[in-house]
């Protein structure tokens, strides 16, 4: 049964409720979290992981239902495996934020270690590690070992407060910033992701009729690879599970050569698909507190607000009415940037090259414990050091943040330490 027959039509579109305000000015209070219920809460005033405060009663009921299948762990006998990493999506996005869990990626490269080699024939079975087997599977996917040819490097699971906010910014915004940013005498060029939609049509069209084939613009996943919160939770459940769908299903191409799992043909259902990802997209960018607004305006006066843009507007006609027609405080362009060597990781994706990743949208930043794709800060003030490197695009801004005063600097990251 598609989504459209579990949730109405009224439902989707808020049956009538005002849509939400959801952004200020910079430094301002942002979207508030709505009631809590059995969701984290970050000290007792600071919940996340939380329904968009203006759904109705009914859409709180389904973001309920969601947020309980997301954390569900997957068995055997529902079909996990053969390969996998985690037993759900909780366990790369526990409570809506960052990890713990994590995947590898690896690529073999050139004597630099830094360029992708034309000859990937030592990874047979692609760039990602797959080291959980089950379900009659005995060989792991995993690094070739003593290869100092093949690079591995891992990827945090990125938050997914907020997401369906990014999913809501119409294509046109996207382009216009893409757009003005190429005409930056600073070499801050971002780029669209454009890539080519892999999945199986769902057969809900609530929220969109892509097609394979179809070129859409890619906003989800580190290197923006995914368009739409329906297919990045089906590639999860294919990639990081093992789990198939109406939208991907096939098993990953395996060593023992297996096309099934102890579950015959595909493992969950439409629904299983959908539920999830409309939980994904009624979760709340949680609320910000208001804080000196000098940080707000250092933040923009040194061109973090380039990349991290503060607001996007959405989509006019987004089906999710509380997201449709406003200002998304998502500090992202939903743009590939250039890092340089430092964060290469050799993995090309559609137009995303080793050095390039989407900027992180800065929505529930203060909750995590290590940032950057790969974890690597320990701190805000560390990650905004972290992003200089040799080519890199946030070069200015770094030599900018490094010029400010201790007291700016200071100003700066207690304003991003409230996203």
């Amino acid at each position: 049964m598609a989504i459209a027959m579990a949730i109405p039509g009224a439902i989707v579109s808020g049956c009538g409720s005002t849509p939400s305000t959801a952004s200020g000015p910079a430094g301002s209070a942002g979207p508030a979290g709505g009631p809590a219920g059995s969701a984290a809460v970050f000290g007792a005033d600071d919940p996340f992981d939380v329904p968009i405060a203006t759904l109705t009663a009914a859409q709180r009921d389904i973001f309920a239902e969601g947020d309980a299948l997301f954390d569900l762990p997957l068995r055997d006998y529902d079909g996990l495996g053969p390969l996998y990493t985690r037993t759900s999506c909780g366990g790369c996005h526990a409570e809506g934020v960052r990890g713990p869990g994590l995947v590898q990626k690896m690529v073999v490269v050139e004597a630099d270690g830094l360029t992708p080699a034309a000859d990937q024939s030592r990874l047979p079975f692609g760039h990602t590690v797959h080291p959980l087997v089950t379900a009659g599977a005995r060989t792991p996917i995993v690094p070739p070992l003593d290869d100092a040819a093949v690079k591995v490097t891992i990827r945090l699971g990125p938050p997914i407060l907020g997401r369906g906010y990014l999913e809501a910014i119409a294509d046109s915004e996207i382009e216009r910033v893409a757009s003005e940013q190429a005409e930056r005498p600073d070499g801050i060029h971002g780029r669209i992701n454009h890539v080519i939609y892999a999945s199986q049509p769902n057969p809900d069209t609530t929220f969109h009729a892509h097609q394979p084939g179809d070129p859409v613009i890619g906003r989800f996943g580190l290197k923006a690879r995914i368009a739409t919160l329906d297919d990045f939770t089906a590639d999860a459940f294919q990639g990081d599970m093992g789990i198939t769908s109406p939208l991907r299903p096939d098993e990953i191409p395996n060593p023992d050569g297996l096309t099934d799992d102890l579950k015959p043909g595909v493992d969950v259902g439409i629904d299983s698909i959908n539920q999830r990802a409309v939980y994904l997209r009624m979760t709340a960018i949680p609320r910000r507190t208001a804080v000196d607004p000098r940080g707000a305006q250092l933040f923009d006066q040194i061109s973090c607000s380039a990349c991290h843009v503060p607001s996007m507007k959405t989509r006019a006609d987004y089906p999710l009415a509380q997201l449709a027609g406003i200002d998304a405080p998502i500090y992202s362009d939903l743009l590939l940037h250039d890092l340089a060597d430092a964060h290469s990781d050799g993995i090309v994706e559609s137009e995303a090259s080793g050095r390039d990743w989407r900027t992180a949208p800065l929505i529930g930043l203060r909750f995590n414990k290590v940032f950057m794709h790969d974890g690597f800060a320990a701190s805000i003030e560390e990650a905004v050091r972290g992003h200089a490197g040799t080519g890199s695009e946030a070069n200015g801004s770094v030599a900018a943040f490094e010029a400010l005063s201790p007291a700016d600097q200071s100003l700066l990251l207690q304003f991003v330490s409230t996203l």
